[in-house]
């Protein structure tokens, strides 16, 4: 039986990024739903009153009102913090959670914190400049080294928005060790050095629930690599049966 994937965005993105590989899971028969979590619709828009519980209820209200079950989370980037919060709580409705090149969500830890204290600061106060939001970054910073074409690293940089401070900054709250969620981590290579990933995300490798996966693509592969993002995905659901 196929499962089905709720797709959540990483910073400064809505459901748009997940076009190519919605399309593309949902071509192998899998009902697919990426969403546009709050706060990251309307640029514009008040973020005073969005913080990181907002972002976890609106999920865990998706599987609740639709009553979804057998749910594979995929999260990229921030919203690891977010789907991780989210499989915890709602263990019954989620089969498995794929975190690419996502942050991991710590009780009582922020996504900030996983910054050296100095720019853990800085961001705080770029946040405070900005208005409540974490500024989105340039074509330039986004296409460096990330095997995404100039024309993608601009189209990708001008549909970006900034991001919701407090989410990146509140803590999270988990009832259960991380080692015992049904998990997997895709590396994205061109993203490290020498392989090597953050120390928390690497301790991961000798949890019994969790795989790794590495795919030859930089930090957004939904946009550089759709494809092969969306066949990993495929295999991986496969193997949550």
């Amino acid at each position: 039986m196929n499962k089905g994937f709720i797709l959540i965005p990483g910073p400064w993105m809505g459901a748009w990024a997940w076009g190519p590989v919605a399309r593309r899971l949902r071509g192998h028969g899998h009902a697919t739903r990426a969403i546009t979590l709050p706060g990251l619709a309307d640029p514009d828009g008040d973020v005073a009153g969005v913080g990181l519980e907002t972002h976890v209820g609106t999920v865990l209200s998706l599987l609740e009102e639709e009553d979804l079950r057998d749910v594979v989370l995929v999260a990229h980037s921030y919203s690891g913090i977010v789907a991780g919060q989210v499989a915890d709580r709602a263990a019954d409705r989620v089969a498995h959670t794929v975190f690419v090149e996502a942050f991991l969500p710590h009780d009582g830890k922020s996504m900030l914190h996983a910054f050296p204290e100095r720019q853990h600061a800085a961001e705080l106060r770029l946040i405070e400049d900005n208005g409540g939001r974490w500024p989105a970054p340039d074509a330039a910073v986004v296409g460096e080294g990330q095997g995404l074409t100039r024309r993608q690293a601009r189209w990708l940089a001008d549909r970006l928005v900034g991001h919701p401070g407090r989410t990146v900054a509140e803590p999270a709250v988990l009832t259960r060790p991380l080692t015992q969620q049904r998990a997997t981590y895709v590396v994205c290579s061109m993203e490290h050095f020498d392989g090597r990933v953050a120390a928390d995300v690497d301790a991961m490798r000798a949890a019994p629930n969790w795989r790794f996966h590495t795919l030859p693509t930089g930090h957004w592969p939904m946009i550089s690599a759709p494809g092969r993002l969306a066949h990993l995905l495929h295999r991986i659901a496969a193997r949550a049966e």
